[in-house]
């Protein structure tokens, strides 16, 4: 069966049937394909809104109208990251090194400067990374929040240094009427 495009938005649905020749399930060009003994159609998703997750990045993201970390901090990481033969992910032409084993994010060598990667105005809504899916382990690592959902010090010294106002605690779906099964475990919370 043919692999389903990455994003895809349908859901398959496998189901055993009396062998039949292969042929195409759905319009030319549809990743659907029936192959002897299985038959697999998509399902089309639902029309209503789903609620998010509260774990879901997109839920409450405050670092897609900020960028401030980006324009300050140093990116430093292992060189291993870099792509090539050790195989990292971190474009190597967006890459300066800093140490026989650093690296950093052109830039960002000496700290106050902003990313290479960075795309957008600081402060401003759209800003983001223009290597997202492929950024070093700082950037994947920097939370905006502690574990304690307490904002970061790191973060907010560096939001009021270019004017935007200091993040509240990490915001929560509390949409699910206050049951504690629907509220999942926090460090430090005892089992009953």
């Amino acid at each position: 069966m043919p692999q389903l495009p990455k994003h895809s938005h349908n859901i398959v649905l496998l189901s055993r049937l009396t062998p039949q020749k292969e042929t195409a399930a759905g319009p030319p060009g549809s990743p659907t394909t029936i192959t002897p003994g299985i038959n697999a159609r998509p399902l089309v998703r639902p029309a209503t809104p789903q609620r998010k997750a509260v774990n879901d990045a997109t839920t409450y993201n405050p670092c897609l109208s900020c960028g401030a970390c980006c324009a300050h901090f140093r990116v430093s990481f292992y060189c291993g990251e870099v792509a090539g033969e050790g195989g990292g992910v971190v474009p190597a032409d967006l890459v300066s090194q800093v140490g026989p084993l650093r690296a950093c994010m052109k830039g960002t060598e000496y700290g106050g400067q902003r990313c290479i990667a960075l795309r957008g105005e600081l402060g401003q809504p759209g800003i983001h990374c223009s290597i997202y899916e492929s950024r070093p382990s700082p950037c994947r690592e920097f939370d905006p929040w502690m574990p304690d959902d307490s904002p970061n010090p790191d973060c907010q010294r560096v939001r009021l240094n270019i004017g935007l106002p200091p993040l509240p605690t990490r915001p929560h779906d509390d949409d699910d009427g206050g049951c504690p099964s629907h509220t999942p475990p926090r460090r430090g919370d005892i089992a009953a």
